[in-house]
């Protein structure tokens, strides 16, 4: 095996990714709690990690020793606004001691302003589906944004809009749990008008800010290469869920399917390109799965996948989402990536093949600014409950203790250095040395 050692520019950002609901704990006045209680979830989320409690100290500490100098995290707003007439000085305050905490050990904050969760005064009107919330939720971000301009000026408007729309109103397993396209188109069209209303206010406050969305990119292969039903669904399905939300930011106009909408307060609204990326898919075409837009999906037959089943370590597909972000010619920071993997035997080796296809990304001239791995410590995974562990760090939920895994030792070599080496893939993951620094 070559000996050998890959190096990322100068001022890289590496960090994790975690979310509010997921992390904190006892919130008990959004709509996710009460999914949690109507008993939608496989469990509850109860404590969760206990940041509100406190212990978002400890990880963040754990972070900053291992060499990370960012983390993304996400502020509730349910806890900011938990009533449509009323804000909470205190939850700005905890989230402001956070960032503080984040500049006192010279980690760069990125916040997200939505990832997933509503309050619950404004799912009983309807969430997205009410034509009144993209301007809500402007309000919330001129507050919010307000309280904590002072530790940070990089943003993600809203975390992965076509998985929340998709999951709650095509799937049905995210609340509030409906199956209809028509709704869904609609919930879209609100999320591409509440990014723009935010984005302009952001600006307005701080005009250094820089602003965008963290995009959910799934790779989309045709089962069969030849055959032109399966081609037609694969381009169908990745416009309809990988496209829609860029390009209504970038031209204004909302497009799925067959519908259209010109949202003229959308063109031009990122700064950056958020990229979230876990697997990719092969697509055969299908009449009975009109629910998955006419596709049926499936992993490729000797897929390397997590122990669920949810993921398959598909690195190609992160250097392809790279090159589909690059074509927004924007900055481009991978806002998530990572598996499933209670036991830390996969995430090793799906680790540094990510990582060595965002640094191919960087020598193609691709403006690749930062890597946030999903996630720090294992964290409640929404309809999927604790059974499934994302974390660099295990938890045990009952005793809130945290276990260093393997994979956070690989990162930290990863972070301290800038770089991925074969000498850190004969230590980690030896499975895969010639796979990556061959002969």
């Amino acid at each position: 095996m070559a000996k050998a050692k890959i190096q990322f520019p100068r001022g890289f950002l590496w960090g994790t990714a975690t979310a509010s609901h997921q992390v904190e704990g006892n919130n008990k006045n959004n709509n996710w709690h009460a999914w949690e209680e109507a008993g939608k979830t496989a469990d509850k989320s109860g404590l969760a990690c206990d940041w509100w409690g406190g212990r978002w100290r400890e990880d963040l500490d754990r972070a900053a020793e291992t060499g990370q100098n960012a983390h993304r995290f996400s502020v509730a707003w349910s806890r900011i606004q938990p009533e449509k007439n009323r804000w909470d000085e205190g939850a700005l305050n905890r989230y402001r001691d956070i960032l503080r905490g984040l500049r006192e050990r010279n980690m760069t904050a990125m916040v997200t302003l939505h990832h997933f969760s509503n309050p619950l005064w404004l799912e009983d009107m309807g969430a997205w589906e009410n034509d009144e919330t993209p301007q809500l939720f402007a309000d919330f971000v001129r507050k919010t944004v307000s309280a904590l301009k002072e530790y940070t000026n990089l943003w993600v408007t809203i975390n992965e809009p076509n998985v929340y729309t998709y999951s709650a109103y095509i799937d049905g397993v995210f609340p509030p749990g409906k199956k209809d396209l028509n709704i869904a188109f609609e919930v879209m069209v609100n999320l591409v008008r509440g990014h723009a209303l935010a984005y302009k206010v952001i600006h307005e406050i701080q005009h250094e800010a820089r602003v965008g969305i963290a995009h959910n990119y799934y790779s989309i292969k045709p089962k069969n290469a030849y055959s032109p039903l399966d081609k037609w669904v694969t381009k169908a399905q990745s416009n309809a869920y990988n496209n829609f939300f860029p390009k209504a930011a970038t031209d204004g106009v909302a497009k799925f399917l067959w519908k259209k909408v010109k949202v003229p307060e959308a063109e031009n609204t990122q700064d950056f390109m958020g990229v979230n990326y876990y697997t990719r898919d092969q697509v055969s075409f299908s009449l009975s799965m009109a629910g998955k837009l006419f596709g049926k999906r499936y992993f490729p037959e000797d897929a390397d996948l997590s122990e669920t089943g949810m993921i398959a370590n598909e690195p190609e597909g992160f250097f392809e989402a790279m090159r589909w972000a690059s074509g927004f010619g924007k900055d481009i920071i991978v806002t998530e990536n990572g598996v499933e993997d209670s036991t830390d035997e996969m995430r090793p080796r799906y680790l540094a093949e990510h990582i060595m296809q965002l640094w191919r990304a960087t020598n193609f001239g691709w403006r690749v600014k930062g890597y946030f791995h999903w996630s720090l410590v294992d964290n409640f995974e929404w309809e999927r409950g604790w059974t499934q562990r994302f974390g660099l760090w295990e938890l045990d939920i009952e005793t809130q203790k945290r276990k260093k895994r393997k994979s956070a030792e690989l990162y930290e070599e990863i972070c301290k250095t800038n770089s991925l080496s074969s000498k850190m893939i004969e230590e980690y993951c030896p499975e895969i040395t010639e796979k990556l620094f061959p002969d």
